[in-house]
């Protein structure tokens, strides 16, 4: 058993909550820009008096409706500046937040705004509101369904709520009070609540901005947020900045990311491994117009990663590397770095293990991206690289005041103040998850080197065991597989089967890329060229390179190219873009058993 910890940097008292950081910093420097918000294509500043007028106002407004202290308000929205708004508005009304993904279906819906028994609802659209009237009716609990596109109105009933009320609320709040029920996405069966205090979410951002000043404390320091709000890596960035004084912006639309970060210029980014993967592969098909501009690329791509390794390995490199480094950075890192923005520095990578190629090639292309890993259960982040000591290829060390311990069964186990409390009304599932010395068993596997660094090998429910009893971790695989840049999913499957194989789905964007490059018909679909021998080769590639970080036992023998992509509407993704097993086997039972035939 090991375990690597470090005394926390950041203390909350019993008296901080989540709320105060809008009103001291109106109170300290009232014309400081707090955020930006983007008006008819233009970003307006939002200064810290002008934010802190905006939540109390409608903060009075939801105390006005009669929602109580502790009662819970659910929040159905895309990322939008008026979703931090909201936010710290119910935290400023004493209540608890109950974020709900804007892709949620209507049994979601109903289940998590039943079992929290929410007493009002925030829904951005006018098809959340449909939705939300058609579940309505089965939520005894719920008063109020308010509009995000017409929060006036929630304004305007508490024009008689006094600005002392709203201070009452607020500094009733403590740092062991239920901040907000974060529902896990869930890759089997029905999500569960997770309880977060104002404590545990002020403990996990300050000891990260503590221990990452280079991000957070810069001047000028600032991020575009487009990941899901509903989830806790964007809410624990959103908190984050806030508190470091640095700058939030807001983008709802992943898929036209590029054209936010060419507009707001962010010096940091978080993002999920997938999203670095797109940024990419985008960045070689662009340069993948002729056989000339894809030769450059790849031995630009080459020199980034020899560049990283060598400087990891506390080497500077030869003369022939530093040359072409420097070459390659005016040909072609610098219209990266352009395309994202031209100040984006660093990038945190969370959700799932990034390539550890990936990580070299961004760092040596200017842009530094520090893995970490945590969970709904830990606050968020638990673990991380730091600007000066990233390790690529791990999740990096323990957050101050996180300890992290290895299990007999190779278990992540964490203990923290930033530890939530339990799951909401679900006690079997929480003492599951909770030991009674306060670690949280994650379910995750892993190990900690000698210096602390966390390096995550799967999931213990993932493992799968084949017919010669051999443990496969999954992850290591896909997430080799999923670099590739023709690659969109991929699931390996193998339980109680004689050899480990994949499905493997692709992305229709570089399909489209390729099948011009190889003179195939115009617009061909994935259904179209499954079998096609050159395409089959590429994947061929992909699924070779990972299987050299396994034994062959443990390697991929066959693989399946389908002909459609798993997707969240069909249930096979979570909104988190985490694959339900279980899903995708029952969808694909055909697939599965023929390659086995």
């Amino acid at each position: 058993m090991r375990e690597y910890g470090s005394p926390a940097r950041a203390e909350i008292r019993p008296s901080a909550s989540l709320a105060d950081v809008v009103f001291r910093r109106a109170e300290a420097d009232p014309a400081r820009v707090m955020l930006r918000r983007r008006v008819a294509r233009a970003w307006e500043d939002v200064t810290a008096s002008q934010f802190c007028a905006e939540v109390k106002a409608l903060a009075k407004g939801i105390i006005a409706a009669g929602v109580e202290p502790g009662d819970r308000v659910g929040l159905l929205s895309r990322t939008r500046y008026e979703w931090t708004l909201i936010d710290y508005a119910i935290w400023s009304a004493g209540c608890v937040t109950v974020p709900v993904y804007e892709t949620s279906s209507a049994e979601q819906v109903e289940w998590m705004l039943g079992d929290s028994a929410a007493r009002a609802v925030f829904a951005e659209t006018s098809r959340h509101a449909e939705l939300l009237g058609s579940v309505q009716g089965r939520l005894p609990r719920l008063q109020h369904k308010w509009q995000i596109g017409d929060l006036s109105a929630v304004v305007a009933g508490g024009a008689d709520i006094s600005d002392q009320q709203i201070r009452q609320r607020r500094l009733a709040a403590m740092a062991a009070d239920l901040a907000t029920i974060v529902y896990t996405s869930g890759t089997t069966g029905r999500p569960k609540g997770c309880q977060l205090s104002h404590g545990s979410l002020l403990a996990d951002v300050r000891n990260a901005v503590a221990a990452l000043p280079e991000i957070f404390d810069r001047p000028g320091s600032s991020t575009l947020l487009f990941l899901p709000l509903a989830h806790v890596f964007a809410r624990i960035i959103q908190v984050g900045v806030l508190e470091a004084g640095a700058v939030l912006g807001h983008w709802p639309d992943p898929a036209t990311l590029a054209d936010g970060l060419a507009e707001f210029h962010p010096t940091f980014l978080l993002a999920v491994p997938r999203v670095f993967e797109k940024i990419y592969d985008s960045a070689q098909q662009q340069a993948s117009g002729g056989t000339a501009g894809a030769a450059i690329f790849a031995a630009a791509s080459r020199t980034a990663v020899a560049w990283s390794k060598a400087h990891a390995a506390g080497r500077r490199g030869g003369p022939a590397l530093r040359l072409r480094h420097v070459l390659f950075d005016q040909a072609v890192y610098r219209r990266l770095r352009a395309a994202a923005g031209g100040r984006l520095e660093y990038a945190v990578s969370g959700g799932a293990p990034l390539s550890e190629w990936l990580g070299h090639f961004f760092r040596g292309a200017g842009v530094t991206v520090l893995e970490g890993y945590g969970l709904t259960e830990s606050a968020g982040a638990a673990t991380v690289n730091r600007p000066g000591r990233n390790k690529i290829g791990t999740a990096g060390r323990p957050l101050p005041g996180i300890t992290v311990r290895i299990g007999g069964n190779g278990e992540i186990l964490i203990q923290g103040r930033s530890v939530f409390t339990g799951y909401w009304h679900n006690e079997p599932a929480t003492r599951e998850a909770l030991d009674v010395d306060g670690w949280l068993h994650t379910g995750d596997v892993g190990a900690l080197d000698d210096e602390g660094f966390l390096l995550i090998t799967g999931r213990r429910k993932d493992l799968i065991v084949t017919a010669g009893g051999t443990n496969v971790a999954p992850a290591i695989l896909e997430d080799r597989i999923r670099a590739h840049p023709l690659v969109s999913q991929c699931m390996v499957v193998g339980e109680g089967r004689p050899f480990v194989a994949c499905l493997i789905t692709l992305d229709p964007q570089s399909l489209d890329s390729w099948t011009r490059r190889h003179g195939r018909r115009p617009g061909a679909t994935a259904s179209d060229v499954a079998d096609d021998p050159d395409l089959v080769a590429d994947i061929q590639h992909a699924v070779d390179a990972a299987n050299k970080a396994v034994s062959r036992a443990e390697s991929i023998r066959r693989f399946k190219i389908l002909g459609t992509d798993f997707s969240e509407a069909c249930g096979q993704l979570t909104p988190s873009d985490k694959i339900r097993r279980d899903v995708v086997a029952a969808d694909y039972a055909a697939d599965i058993a023929a390659i086995y035939a």
